[in-house]
């Protein structure tokens, strides 16, 4: 799964990236620990090939929600079930999108239950690209609240030894897939990514607390080798 992550590529810069068009509201970046239902910055399609860096609440709100905490936050959708799912299948078939960040936080218990973060990231240094489905949920009294949530798959074999989830991350010749540009087939696309497109290190247990910022978040701790 995935319940937190860093974004710290500047806005222009991911419009350029994507060729998208920005919105004027996006969160501030950076932005070293994003929280379930923070405003994030999300790239869907508009129809004809053209694409919108927009913001929307992590945290997916079914249409049959009558409030923001009428049932349980859904931050994640599991790939292998989410064209079933009533909350997720109509967004799962036209409603994709890509959600960017810098890397994200897994957590592993220590034997006296102490939770210790990793924090993961593309091997190469480059933005790190997930896979969502998002909506336009209409509160009772009218009001509109665009929301998504983050699709995630089994983990493979590097993200096992940490957690048995993870989310699926999507290189740059995935993205029109996913986003309903190349056509049919994004269903392909929903599984974990090769062993060596990630790494991993262990960072300071500050970031346990959703209210801990700052770039320290993601400094080194300790080598990865260190887990074994």
């Amino acid at each position: 799964m995935c319940g937190r992550f860093a974004i710290t590529l500047p806005s222009d810069a991911m419009a350029q990236l994507f060729s998208a068009e920005p919105s004027n509201d996006l969160p501030d970046v950076p932005n070293y620990n994003v929280c379930p239902t923070d405003q994030i910055h999300v790239v869907f399609g508009t129809g004809e090939d053209r694409r919108r860096l927009a913001t929307m609440r992590w945290g997916f709100l079914p249409s049959w929600y009558k409030a923001t905490n009428d049932g349980p936050l859904l931050i994640n959708a599991r790939g292998e079930t989410i064209a079933e799912k009533p909350a997720f299948r109509a967004a799962a078939r036209s409603r994709r999108a890509l959600v960017i960040a810098s890397g994200f936080y897994e957590w592993t218990k220590t034997p006296d239950g102490v939770r210790t973060p990793w924090y993961i990231t593309p091997t190469r240094g480059e933005v790190l690209v997930m896979a969502a489905v998002w909506q336009d949920w209409t509160s009772p009294d009218g009001e509109t609240l665009r929301c998504c949530a983050l699709v995630t798959t089994a983990a493979n074999a590097t993200m096992a030894r940490i957690h048995h989830r993870m989310p699926v991350t999507l290189r740059p010749e995935d993205w029109r897939l996913w986003l309903g540009e190349a056509g049919h087939g994004a269903a392909t696309l929903m599984q974990a990514p090769n062993e060596d497109d990630l790494e991993m290190r262990r960072v300071s247990r500050a970031v346990n607390s959703n209210r801990a910022s700052g770039a320290e978040l993601i400094e080194p701790l300790i080598d990865e080798d260190d887990l074994s």
